[in-house]
């Protein structure tokens, strides 16, 4: 029903906002994540909302990013995981965190959200892991992510791909798929990039 909702930030609470827009204030369910990043009071904000209507309630979930958004759609179409759960998850890790968690099948990263328990969260892994394309998962690592489905011939892709190997390494070492993808990201990419040289950038930043 609404795409977004842009106004000025009137009220924060520990999982709701308001934000007044046309002389109506809104109030917005969000994720502790979307709280942090969410400017001062008295601020103008852009919050892109998701519309719950059922006979005994109307409510708006908000996030920050369209992609933010995507994925909390994703979430509430697992059974178990309704928009408590979704923004739960939400709330304990980042969209790419999530996707990669998925991809690797961390299901002890997702579990740590309030709520969701380890058979949840395995469930959620089952359900999406179909839905979340590499392109996307890649997609906040830095590069443009292309299609990785055909034949990769872009420099953009074999970077991709250098990194996904050096976080399967990682995880394959014991790290978290999570936190492997957090380190990876922190790495700068160049023409004499191996995957060697990004484990070792990326180990620097897991201690």
């Amino acid at each position: 029903m609404y795409a977004y909702i842009k106004g000025t930030l009137e009220e924060m609470a520990e999982d709701n906002i308001v934000v007044e827009a046309g002389g109506i204030g809104y109030n917005v369910k969000v994720s502790t994540t979307t709280a942090d990043l969410l400017p001062p009071l008295g601020n103008e904000v852009k919050i892109y909302t998701y519309t719950l209507v059922r006979e005994d309630t109307f409510s708006l979930y908000g996030f920050m990013t369209r992609d933010d958004l995507e994925i909390f759609r994703k979430l509430i179409t697992v059974n178990g995981i309704g928009p408590k759960g979704g923004l739960a998850i939400l709330s304990v890790m980042s969209a790419d965190a999530l996707r990669f968690a998925i991809m690797a099948g961390d299901a002890k990263a997702i579990a740590k959200a309030p709520g969701v328990g380890s058979k949840t969260a395995e469930r959620v892994i089952l359900d999406l892991r179909d839905k979340i394309s590499l392109g996307d998962t890649l997609r906040g690592l830095g590069e443009s992510a292309p299609s990785m489905n055909g034949a990769l011939s872009s420099g953009g892709s074999q970077d991709n791909l250098m990194k996904k190997e050096a976080i399967e390494a990682l995880v394959a070492l014991g790290y978290s798929a999570s936190d492997a993808a957090t380190a990876v990201k922190k790495v700068e990419v160049t023409e004499d990039t191996t995957v060697e040289s990004i484990l070792k950038a990326a180990l620097k930043y897991m201690f």
